[in-house]
């Protein structure tokens, strides 16, 4: 039976929706079959995927050949209650997975296929994002936090003066930002009276969304799994990245008392029983056996596992990876040092450098919901390919600030070079290009720390499925740019890692034709002179962008 996917470019808000058919996959199946030269029958072993991302969360059930054969798709709320704040409703996220788990099964049981026929269920989710709850009553104690939030942008400078501030980025791999979880933590308990009191009393739990997820997912507070992996644990800025546990110094530094509060335990991506069982539902009883953060999972996913390949992920934001091998890369550049994955706890983990940049599809979704340039954030190719490039308007989508390699958190979005010529096409070439440009200064800040120039880049997530975006991408970074036929990249490496947990796949070499087929590359199309001197322009809308924030109104944002 064909199945299909569409991935979205971003989703804010909405009911849930089913994955709808637009691709299909009959030809792809037999092809890689045959090239695995497995004994085993890997069309017949299942494995499950739950991918929780920023605006929604999706259940994938593929085959052992990375094809997907079920799916759903479900959205959840944003919170926005005041400028820079962007919270979730920690019910919401977990009571989404259940119902996409729940849809899933519904299609792949109406396939002739039965729940024991799933082997593992892997995790991936977004990173970053911080829950605290009460280990005694299990229950929430505030909204989670969304990584793009940036209220903590005053105590980010706060934390600059502090002694010992130079030395973070040596022992975690992070620079201090509004980003990783451990600010947001910090925030919490001088803000909000009852996260204090739960911490003072010894009843607090912390976790990133996979922490939550798993802790749920596994029954609660009655089996109280608390866990999370190597690749999120990287981001919360409390992980020693060189020895991959939490770090007194860390701690110290961010005011945390380890005995009065409850951090989850770090374990490998991969792992046969750290990760539990679900515990209700119609996936009753099966075995979690992987976890990753999405990025890292969308790196596995590429199968980018020798040192030197790297994949970008455009999604709500965009994620560029390299694979730096066994021994982590602190970056001089802007670059974030990260774990990639850690396949087991008989494999060493795996480091990679990161570029992250806050606006990718939600600058889509700004034009849509904000400006009314379409209904469907889809059809920003259909707006950009009205015009025949950006006429002069460049677009930096400072929403956030600007993360890597700039680091920029008093710019605010500003769109440069409109006159009366100026048409809905142009600016959104423009805000697609933002993600392009901001892409290429990654790669050259990769290509100094590492010493080495990437031969092609490795694409996915929603924007991935512009051809215009992707050819300007193509045109900007001056390499080929190569897309799979098969876009939910994320959700397969979260099933490879569990996959490697029980064994189906033991090498790496047995995944070097996953996802492969009918893959799409894009070449430069222009000349290297217009090359740069867009980038050049570019480069000058940044410098142009900073100080719209002064210290006074990002003060103001901490209430």
């Amino acid at each position: 039976m064909a199945v299909d996917m569409v991935e979205d470019v971003t989703l804010e808000s909405g009911p849930a929706v089913e994955i709808k058919a637009t691709q299909s996959f009959d030809g792809d199946r037999s092809l890689v079959q045959d090239e695995f030269h497995r004994k085993d029958n890997l069309k017949d072993r299942f494995l499950g995927a739950i991918d929780q991302g920023t605006t929604s969360s999706r259940f994938i059930i593929f085959d052992g050949t990375g094809v997907p054969v079920a799916s759903y798709q479900s959205e959840f709320r944003q919170i926005h209650e005041h400028p820079g704040w962007h919270e979730q409703d920690p019910k919401e996220l977990v009571s989404s997975v259940e119902k996409c788990i729940e849809e899933a099964m519904k299609s792949f049981l109406a396939l002739g296929h039965s729940k024991a026929d799933i082997e593992a269920i892997g995790i991936t989710s977004q990173r970053e994002t911080t829950l605290v709850w009460d280990l005694e009553t299990g229950e929430p104690l505030h909204n989670a936090i969304a990584w793009p939030d940036t209220r903590t942008k005053a105590l980010v400078r706060e934390l600059k003066e502090k002694e010992g501030a130079d030395d973070l980025i040596n022992i975690c791999g992070l620079p201090l930002s509004t980003y990783p979880s451990s600010v947001t933590l910090l925030w919490l308990l001088r803000n909000c009276p009852e996260v204090k009191r739960a911490y003072d009393e010894g009843r607090l739990a912390f976790g990133t969304v996979d922490t939550w997820l798993l802790y749920n997912l596994n029954g609660g507070r009655k089996n109280n799994v608390l866990v999370t992996d190597v690749t999120n644990a990287s981001r919360t800025m409390f992980m020693n990245l060189h020895e991959l546990k939490y770090d007194d110094r860390l701690l110290k530094f961010f005011e945390l008392d380890k005995n009065k509060i409850r951090l989850p335990k770090i374990v490998p991506s991969s792992d046969p029983k750290e990760f539990g069982r679900i515990a209700s539902g119609p996936l009753e009883g099966i075995r979690i056996t992987s976890c990753l953060g999405d990025q890292s999972a969308a790196l596995v996913g590429h199968c980018a596992f020798t040192p030197g390949s790297a994949k970008n992920t455009y999604g709500t934001g965009c994620f560029l990876l390299y694979n730096v091998g066994e021994k982590p890369v602190i970056s001089k550049h802007g670059l974030l040092a990260t774990v990639g994955f850690q396949m087991g706890a008989n494999r060493k983990p795996i480091y990679a450098l990161e570029g992250s940049i806050a606006v990718a599809g939600s600058g889509i979704s700004f034009l849509m919901n904000n400006m009314g340039f379409f209904r469907d954030s889809r059809k920003v190719s259909e707006v950009a390919a009205t015009v025949p490039d950006n006429g002069g308007c460049v677009f930096v989508t400072a929403f956030s600030g600007l993360f890597a390699p700039y680091w920029i958190d008093d710019a605010k979005g500003t769109i440069f070079g409109i006159t009366q010529h100026t048409q809905r096409g142009h600016i959104a070439r423009a805000t697609m290009e933002a993600a392009c440009f901001q892409t290429k200064a990654i790669l050259d800040a990769m290509e100094l720390d590492s010493g080495h120039k990437l031969s092609e880049l490795a694409v996915d997530g929603g924007m991935s499925n512009s051809d215009i975006c992707m050819q300007s991408q193509a045109d900007i970074i001056r390499i080929p740019v190569d897309r799979p036929s098969m876009h939910e990249t994320t959700a397969l490496g979260a099933a490879i890692a569990a996959g490697f947990a029980i064994d189906i796949w033991k090498e790496f070499d047995e995944l070097k034709h996953m996802n492969r087929a009918n893959r799409t590359t894009f070449t430069p199309k222009i000349s290297e002179i217009e090359s740069a001197k867009m980038y050049k322009q570019w480069t000058k809308a940044v410098e142009m962008s900073r100080g719209w924030l002064d210290t006074s109104e990002i003060d103001s944002d901490t209430i």
